[in-house]
């Protein structure tokens, strides 16, 4: 998932990968690191979310096809994020939760209803999840910048400092 709008003038200079999953009370946990990267490096570091959807988590796939509905909405991290704070609630409620934070958001909730029947979304959360797997995300978190996978499943303890590490470098080296 990229908020990227087709208008921006320039790609940014780094990227990060974000391989999440949004029933993940270690990806709940992220959120803060998230937030901070975000507001650190603005539009010079783009962060994709990548599905990766675990089977232990009944609702995750769902919610990872109404992530990407949001996107649809233009409103991807807003949703994310609103849905990520409230793990314990999506754990409870399932989809008819994933509805409600759509409307709450603003977005046409009626829509997210039918996506997540019509199942228009599938194919891209597949798709990040075959990726996920051919490069070796097990868990996630896990972060992927400039070649490098980060594991934040287990701990989150000192990613973000690592991620800055490199961040900082790739914009460097392209004079960013």
């Amino acid at each position: 998932m990229s908020d990227s709008s087709p208008e921006r003038p320039a790609a940014p200079a780094a990227v990060l990968d974000v391989w999440c999953e949004l029933q993940c009370p270690d990806c709940h946990s992220a959120l803060d690191d998230l937030r901070a990267l975000r507001e650190r490096y603005g539009d010079r570091l783009e962060l994709r979310l990548r599905h990766f959807p675990l089977e232990k988590h009944k609702h995750a796939f769902a919610a990872a096809q109404a992530a990407e509905e949001a996107v649809e909405q233009g409103r991807g991290w807003p949703y994310v994020e609103a849905v990520l704070s409230r793990v314990e609630e999506l754990d409870r409620k399932g989809e008819p939760f994933l509805v409600e934070v759509a409307g709450e958001l603003g977005l046409d909730a009626e829509e997210f209803d039918t996506a997540l029947i019509d199942g228009r979304h599938i194919l891209m959360v597949d798709a990040d999840q075959a990726e996920g797997k051919a490069i070796g995300v097990t868990g996630t978190p896990t972060y992927v910048i400039g070649g490098e996978r980060l594991d934040g499943g287990k701990s989150q303890a000192g990613l973000r400092e690592r991620i800055e590490e490199i961040a900082d470098r790739l914009l460097a080296e392209q004079g960013a």
